[in-house]
């Protein structure tokens, strides 16, 4: 089975990173066919030396699609879906890391089920360097979980997904949102029917520091995701109570200090 590779970088991004990234697509032990990377705006010389890099020892596997300004993750991410040759889309972000195996996988789920729509998987957190694991971000595996565990949280790791595009597409791709697309999109696959698992492995590394918490904690980020959530509720994806119980958490990150946000995070949403 053939599957397209899918990754957005934008200005901010840093080049190391980004090279680890793509690198480790590179090294999967089902090759891609098809390597999209959208530039959301203008992103430099330093990246762009990156991505040509790759391009020049790589003839025929990677198209850049520049955006003239930074529209955000979710509409980039929609042109990059569209020009995707295959129907399987790996998802990657700039920064983290896939285990070699994570692709091939995913791809024997499809050929053992045709009739899922996405597969993911668990990811573990590292801090610094890729060695210093500090815990495994588990989801849900089979599908009934993942519905009922959709209810209150995402029931996937974004950068781990891989989708079929025609479905993505179907339910509308990703909506122009600054915040928790991702949540937004997984909402809308599973009321239109789609068909979800994940893979109880860890198949990528996930870059995590205080920095994320950071960038967790501020007021754009949690009025949209309760918004996305009200949403739901108004489309009868999850109840009333479990919208207040969104809602009130997300108000207490916003709140509280990050050393509090520290300690939820790790005692609710971890598992080391």
């Amino acid at each position: 089975m053939e599957y397209s590779v899918l990754m957005t970088v934008y200005v901010k991004d840093n080049p190391e990173y980004l090279r680890r990234s793509i690198l480790s697509m590179l090294n999967q032990t089902v090759l891609t066919n098809d390597f999209v990377i959208v530039k959301d705006g203008p992103v430099g010389s330093e990246l762009q030396d990156v991505i040509d890099y790759f391009e020049k020892r790589h003839q025929g596997l990677f198209r850049q699609i520049s955006l003239k300004e930074n529209v955000g993750l979710g509409l980039a991410l929609n042109e990059g879906l569209k020009a995707c040759k295959n129907e399987l889309v790996a998802r990657m972000d700039a920064d983290d890391i896939s285990l070699p195996t994570r692709c091939e996988k995913q791809l024997k789920e499809f050929e053992l089920d045709n009739e899922l729509d996405i597969v993911g998987c668990y990811a573990e957190e590292f801090i610094g360097d890729q060695q210093n694991v500090v815990c495994t971000r588990k989801v849900p595996t089979t599908h009934e979980e993942i519905l009922k565990f959709a209810k209150l949280r995402d029931p996937f790791n974004h950068p781990t997904v891989m989708y079929k595009k025609s479905k993505v597409l179907l339910c509308g791709g990703y909506n122009n949102l600054r915040k928790n697309q991702d949540t937004d999109l997984w909402i809308r696959m599973l009321m239109y029917g789609c068909k979800a698992k994940n893979i109880n492995q860890s198949l990528l590394l996930f870059r995590f520091d205080d920095d994320t918490y950071k960038r967790r904690k501020n007021w754009l980020n949690s009025k949209l995701l309760i918004k996305v959530r009200y949403n739901a509720y108004k489309m009868g994806f999850n109840s009333f109570l479990d919208l207040i119980k969104i809602a009130g958490a997300q108000i207490l990150i916003y709140i509280m200090p990050i050393s509090f946000q520290k300690w939820f995070y790790q005692k609710y949403l971890r598992s080391n």
